[in-house]
């Protein structure tokens, strides 16, 4: 499915006002301590309702206009009770990638740890701190190589994550050289063949973005730069593996977007209604 990302403006009084906590963990996977930017809506007695969203790359929030984004969205009526955790990045560079397979120049070694520090860690932290048992979804974000990170995690972690976001993936994450005689698109890029020719069938929910102007590469020489044409391909092996309704996956394209916070900016209110909307 494509969308068109025009944008979503809303104007509000801001009569409740949503709320940000500093605070870290320390990580024995990661062996340090790890930065959290929390932000809250305004919480219920009655927290059932209450979603839950982990943001890769946290120490952006405010490029994203989080803070006055919850506050609209949630006097609008258009969100559900939510809590961003904000995941301030140590070594993203090595930190996120794929579990236990680095690529080409060994970029993402310590993903496996990173995935431990979400599952075994953050999350009962998370939901101590909430005070809840469960929350309605967790969902799971990330921008480029932290979008990568995301989404692997959630495919790893489905029994704890519900959805996940993803903007402007680095898909183009391989294991071999593109120089290399004996690349392919099919065999090579990381991600989407571990998705690919996995057996897992987890469920989970997708929300993909791409901008057009995000780059000029075209490895196929076909028109399309390549973080376009990797996002399609993505959505097209999760539709094929026919693991979730195909109203599930929901893939937004813009046509000026580049990689930049601008543009994720601008298409991060429908991804916000989409994660947690009522």
């Amino acid at each position: 499915m494509l969308v068109l990302v025009t944008g979503v403006i809303l104007t509000t009084g801001c009569n409740k006002k949503s709320k940000v906590q500093e605070d870290k963990i320390y990580s024995r996977h990661l062996q340090r301590y790890v930065q959290l930017s929390i932000y809250s809506t305004p919480l219920p007695e009655d927290k059932s309702s209450l979603e839950l969203l982990l943001l890769n790359d946290g120490q952006e929030a405010a490029s994203l206009g989080l803070q006055q984004l919850l506050d609209s969205l949630y006097d609008n009526n258009a969100i559900n009770p939510l809590v961003v955790v904000a995941i301030h990045a140590g070594d993203r560079t090595a930190e996120y990638g794929v579990a236990e397979i680095p690529d080409v120049e060994q970029r993402g070694s310590k993903a496996d740890k990173y995935n431990l520090f979400i599952d075994n860690e953050l999350y009962a932290y998370v939901k101590k701190k909430a005070g809840v048992r469960k929350f309605k979804s967790v969902t799971i974000a990330g921008m480029s190589q932290g979008g990568l990170s995301a989404i692997d995690i959630a495919w790893n972690n489905s029994d704890k994550i519900d959805q996940v976001g993803v903007f402007s993936g680095a898909f183009w994450w391989r294991d071999k050289a593109t120089t290399d005689s004996s690349y392919s698109d099919d065999k090579n890029r990381i991600l989407l063949q571990k998705i690919r020719s996995s057996r897992k069938r987890p469920k989970l929910k997708y929300w993909l973005y791409a901008g057009s102007r995000e780059e000029t590469a075209d490895r196929d020489k076909d028109g399309i730069t390549d973080v376009v044409d990797d996002t399609r391909d993505l959505a097209e092996i999760l539709r094929n593996k026919k693991i979730c309704p195909p109203g599930d996956i929901v893939y937004v394209e813009s046509p000026t977007g580049k990689h930049d916070y601008t543009a994720w900016a601008r298409a991060f209110p429908g991804f916000l209604v989409w994660a947690a909307g009522k």
